[in-house]
């Protein structure tokens, strides 16, 4: 009998540092069906990570070279593989599950395979949060880290947007999956944000709105007066996203609210501290704490463990005692310096041999 080749995809996405882990009930299973053909399926179980042209890929796993281009292609414009430059043409290569092709379905998101996700993150999805390093990081709002404090580039969103040369926004496909399954919440929907060094890269996209600089940076603060919570990849180099994120539909920061794992997203390097002069215990901050870091007794207290460094309470303070200040040096993870070095560390976790995929 030959294999599934639903089962021989799901393998090979596990098997990537982001990890696909497998459900009781062959939900992973069932998540694939839904995107993939069989022979779409087949094939993408056997590609990189490394982008490979099609007739390399061609050569290496044998076939029709127009067949097994043709289905690159058509996969590639629906996110379900990695596209892009390399020599000899277009290289095509693996996607993780998360972050990417889940991420990618925004526009094809419908109530039936937002239930079937939300089926699969409560059985599965906490395994993948529990890996080292975490997949996201938080980064702080700026305006609300002490003005004489160091901000390194890839500490501060407005930064991180800056040093980009193309802009893009498009719906959080977290709380567009919420609100189809009839949970959703008060937050903005068009506010994740896409970056590139590419000029115009976004100009021609289906799905992405391309944005100005000055547009990027005015979601950014929407975002921020929203209370969201700037989250990126856990690099210092190389961002290619903005999530702007709540407690109460983003996967990432749902695994802290409700799954429980406080290491679910990495913290920034810095925490929340309470000028006691200033503050009047009016406990305005309490509603903007996503992470019940915040208490009141007799002035307002910051559990430091729970606090990610947000920022977000900062802003909501009226009597401006609230401030983000640098964590202790020994409190502070390092973060990958770049995408490649995050991959090494992650597969290092899992005990997984990362020469096997790339």
């Amino acid at each position: 009998m030959p294999p599934n080749p639903y089962q021989l995809l799901a393998q090979r996405l596990d098997s990537l540092p982001n990890g696909f882990p497998p459900s009781p009930d062959g939900l992973e299973i069932r998540l694939l069906e839904r995107l993939y053909t069989p022979e779409e399926a087949a094939l993408t179980a056997l590609l990189r990570l490394t982008l490979e042209n099609s007739h390399q890929i061609t050569a290496r796993i044998g076939g029709d070279h127009k067949q097994i281009r043709e289905m690159l292609k058509s996969m590639a414009k629906r996110g379900l593989i990695n596209a892009g430059r390399v020599e000899g043409g277009i290289g095509y290569g693996l996607l993780p599950f998360v972050v990417g092709i889940y991420e990618l379905q925004v526009n094809n998101l419908d109530a039936e395979l937002a239930q079937l996700f939300e089926q699969y993150y409560q059985q599965s999805f906490g395994q993948m949060l529990k890996i080292e390093p975490a997949v996201h990081r938080v980064i702080p709002v700026g305006e609300s880290v002490q003005v004489d404090m160091e901000i390194r580039p890839y500490e501060s969103a407005a930064d991180i947007v800056r040093n980009a040369n193309a802009w893009g926004v498009v719906e959080c496909i977290c709380r567009k999956q919420k609100t189809l399954i009839g949970d959703p919440c008060d937050h903005p929907l068009e506010v994740c944000m896409m970056l590139n060094n590419q000029p115009g890269a976004f100009d021609s996209s289906s799905y992405i709105r391309a944005l100005t600089l000055d547009e990027a940076l005015q979601t950014l603060q929407v975002a921020a007066e929203a209370g969201l919570v700037h989250t990126v990849s856990n690099n210092q180099h190389g961002e290619s996203y903005i999530c702007n994120c709540c407690t109460c539909s983003c996967g990432i920061l749902r695994g802290i609210s409700e799954l429980g794992i406080a290491n679910a997203v990495a913290h920034s390097a810095f925490v929340n501290s309470v000028d006691e002069e200033l503050c009047l215990a009016c406990e305005d901050c309490l509603a903007y704490c996503q992470f019940e870091a915040l208490s009141i007794d007799l002035i307002a207290q910051v559990d430091q463990l729970r606090c990610v460094g947000c920022g977000v309470c900062v802003q909501a303070c009226p009597e401006d005692a609230l401030i983000l200040v640098r964590r202790q040096e020994p409190d502070v993870l390092p973060v990958p310096r770049s995408k490649s070095e995050w991959l090494q560390q992650r597969a290092s976790f899992r005990q997984i041999d990362l020469n096997e995929v790339l």
